[in-house]
């Protein structure tokens, strides 16, 4: 039987925004994620390798916040959730810093300009 053929990791996140410039610019500020590259010699943005996890959740979950109309959660992987809850408090967002420590690490919760939520996960160890 021949080995599964499996996919090695994102290649994109792609979704719908009312102003994609403003959300853009928002992410590069608070998160160093670059812009799309407008020619084929620009590398894009690449994020380190490690842990992703891939889970759908229930249509009527309350995890993503109270707004049932974000169909999506981004989990970012930290280096050191204190230091970027501090930077993001810095450029004006708040932040909901979860004050369990789980197993598998840390978590935070900011919302981008648009409501999309994200969490924001330092990993154990």
């Amino acid at each position: 039987m021949a080995e599964k053929e499996t996919i090695t990791g994102f290649g994109g996140f792609f979704f719908r925004a009312k102003d994609t410039k403003a959300l853009v610019a928002w992410y590069d500020e608070n998160f160093g994620i670059d812009p799309v590259p407008s020619d084929y010699e620009t590398q894009p943005w690449h994020q380190n390798e490690g842990p992703t996890v891939f889970a759908p959740f229930a249509a009527d979950t309350d995890y993503f916040g109270d707004d049932k109309s974000k169909t999506f959660m981004l989990n970012f992987r930290v280096r050191n959730l204190d230091k970027m809850v501090a930077q993001l408090e810095a450029n004006g967002n708040e932040v909901t810093v979860d004050p369990e420590t789980y197993p598998n690490g840390r978590f935070a919760r900011v919302y981008d300009p648009e409501g999309n939520p994200i969490e924001l996960w330092e990993p154990a160890g």
